[in-house]
């Protein structure tokens, strides 16, 4: 049995809620590559869901300039955005290799917005219909996260992670025994006007009024392995 047999057959037996190592993106402050975690929110039996455990990066919903403020942006679809590119382009390159690549189902996304067009991607953000079906059964807790030191750097576009510092326990979460402060992160959902987008706040709620040139929120890439 080759390699790649073996790690299929142990995804074969996943449960959401379960974790697995897979694709590599840098992660630490001097861009050191590591193995990405991934969380298991699905098993159909001929595929797994899954969400990056920790925020990636931190990237516009549109937009590239480093002058852009968030008062500049401006209508589009997640089929049209920058992040999408992106996250189909450049992520996807960087992260996986040819035999990892071989793994990832192309999925059609839906609820991507209202008359907003479905899509096809390797890579996606996670739509407010699919965090709001993997929530009935398993909870909101999972949709707490916080960003990894390289998702934390300032970027030469100007995005700079936000991270929660006040009050409210319940925007931290416990990692090797400290605390720490989570943060926003993007869902692919047009918000209630055609130049937001949906997101998750520091406290797992949903809300529609991202705007989607805003530098501050983070990206938790989600995919579909194959298991056939």
């Amino acid at each position: 049995m080759e390699k790649g047999d073996y790690a299929l057959a142990s995804y074969r037996n996943l449960k959401p809620g379960d974790f697995i190592t897979f694709g590599t993106y840098p992660q630490s402050v001097d861009g050191k590559e590591q193995a990405i975690t991934w969380r298991v929110l699905q098993n159909s039996g001929s595929e797994l869901l899954v969400l990056s455990e920790h925020i990636l990066d931190c990237k516009r919903y549109h937009g590239k300039r480093a002058d852009l403020t968030w008062r500049d942006c401006m209508d589009i679809s997640w089929h049209d955005c920058d992040l999408r590119e992106w996250l189909n382009h450049e992520f996807y390159n960087v992260a996986f290799n040819a035999s990892e690549k071989e793994l990832i189902k192309t999925t059609h996304c839906t609820d991507n917005g209202k008359g907003c067009p479905d899509t096809e991607d390797k890579v996606f953000l996670l739509s407010v219909a699919e965090i709001n079906d993997v929530s009935e059964t398993h909870g909101k807790d999972w949709r707490r996260a916080v960003g990894t030191d390289y998702a934390k750097t300032i970027k030469p576009d100007g995005c700079s992670l936000y991270v929660y510092d006040k009050t409210n326990k319940d925007n931290y979460m416990i990692i090797d025994g400290k605390e720490a402060g989570c943060s926003w992160w993007w869902l692919r959902t047009q918000g209630n006007k055609p130049s937001r987008a949906y997101f998750v706040g520091t406290g797992c709620s949903t809300r529609s009024y991202g705007n989607n040139s805003i530098v501050g929120y983070g990206v938790r890439p989600a995919l579909n392995l194959d298991l056939s």
